[in-house]
C-alpha cells in the first residue's frame, strides 16, 4: 500500500508540476497534463524515499512536482518496481511501463533550477488501465505481475513409465532460477503426455483460453514419425519468432551437426510466448540458456512496453 501525498500537473514538459487539488486520468494520462498522450509514459510517480535522499544532497526541501512526477507518494520505494506492476484502488488502476528515463541535463528547466535530477533512476513511469480520479490522501495497492508458466513433456516411453522424465523436471529448475534471480514472482506448471497430436492439441486449446506468460514444451522437434510438436504447435501461432531458435541451431550445430536436425520453433500466441525445445537435458539447458537472454524484452514487446 501507498500513500497519495499530492497530484502534479503541467502545460509544459521540461518544467516543475505545481500541486493541484486532484487529476482526473483517462486512457491518455492525466488529463490536461503535458504528458498526456496515447504512450506509454501517461503518468510519473516518484516516492518521497526517493526525494529525501537528494534532499540530503541538495541541501534543501523538495517540494512535491519539483522533479515533475504527477503523483508523489509515500509507503515504497518505487524504484524496485518492474515493468508490468501495477497499482490500484476502487477508483483507478495503474500499470508500470518504465523505470527511470533519460535526463536532457541543463537543457531541461527541471534540472537549472533543482541542479540534478532523481528521475531518471528512480521515478517510474505508468499507463491508465481503468480511468478515474485521484487525491490526495487517497491510497494505492501494490500488485507485482506474476508470471504464468505452462511445461508439456513429450514422450511416449515417459509418460508410460518407462523411463524417467528428465528433460521436464530440468527445464523446470531451469525456469524457476531464472525468474528467483529477478525477484520475479510466477506459477509454474509441468505436464507429461505421450506423443500425441489431439492431447497437444487440447492442452493449447486450454492455453489460448488461459493466455499463461510462456508456455514451453520438451520432445517431438525431430524428424522421426513421433515427432509432432512443431507441426502441432505452428497452427496456433499468431507470430513466428524464427531468429531465436535458427541462431540456436547454428550455434550448436558447428560442433554437433545433429543439433541442426531439430524442428524447434518459438512464436507468439495471443499474449503468450511459446517455445518448443529438444527432449534432451543438454539441449534444454542450451535453448534455455539462450532463450533466456531476452525473455524479458520479448514479453514487454507483446504487453507493447517500448524497452529498446
Amino acid at each position: 500500500m501507498i500513500k497519495v501525498l499530492s497530484v502534479n500537473t503541467s502545460k509544459k514538459t521540461g518544467t516543475i508540476k505545481l500541486p493541484v487539488p486532484g487529476i482526473k486520468l483517462t486512457e491518455n494520462g492525466v488529463e490536461g497534463d503535458a504528458h498526456a498522450g496515447p504512450w506509454n509514459r501517461q503518468v510519473s510517480l516518484l516516492g518521497t524515499e526517493s526525494i529525501r535522499k537528494f534532499e540530503k544532497d541538495a541541501g534543501r526541501t523538495i517540494a512535491p512536482g519539483e522533479f515533475a512526477e504527477n503523483i508523489t507518494t509515500s509507503g515504497m520505494e518505487l524504484w524496485k518496481c518492474k515493468p508490468l506492476d501495477r497499482f490500484m484502488n476502487d477508483e483507478v488502476v495503474l500499470e508500470v511501463t518504465q523505470i527511470g528515463k533519460e535526463c536532457h541535463g541543463t537543457s531541461c528547466s527541471i534540472f537549472r533550477e533543482v541542479g540534478n535530477c532523481v528521475m531518471p533512476k528512480e521515478g517510474i513511469f505508468c499507463r491508465v488501465l481503468m480511468p478515474g480520479t485521484l487525491k490526495p490522501g487517497a491510497s494505492l495497492t501494490y500488485f507485482p505481475k506474476k508470471y504464468t508458466i505452462q511445461v508439456i513433456t513429450l514422450s511416449d516411453r515417459a509418460s508410460a513409465g518407462h523411463y524417467e522424465d528428465k528433460s521436464g523436471p530440468r527445464l523446470m529448475e531451469l525456469i524457476n532460477s531464472f525468474f528467483d534471480s529477478y525477484q520475479a514472482p510466477r506459477t509454474t506448471h509441468h505436464k507429461l503426455i505421450p506423443d500425441s497430436p489431439d492431447k497437444l492439441s487440447s492442452l493449447l486449446k486450454k492455453a489460448q483460453a488461459d493466455q499463461p506468460d510462456f508456455l514451453f514444451t520438451t520432445g517431438g522437434t525431430g524428424i522421426g514419425p513421433k515427432d509432432i510438436t512443431p507441426d502441432i504447435v505452428k497452427p496456433f501461432l499468431d507470430k513466428e519468432i524464427p531468429g531465436i531458435m535458427d541462431a540456436i541451431r547454428m550455434k550448436y550445430g558447428m560442433e554437433k551437426p545433429q543439433a541442426l536436425l531439430s524442428r524447434s520453433i518459438a512464436g507468439v500466441m495471443g499474449k503468450t510466448l511459446i517455445f518448443c525445445l529438444p527432449g534432451s537435458v543438454r539441449a534444454v539447458n542450451e535453448y534455455f540458456a539462450e532463450i533466456s537472454r531476452s525473455l524479458f524484452h520479448m514479453i514487454y514487446m507483446i504487453h507493447n512496453l517500448d524497452s529498446h
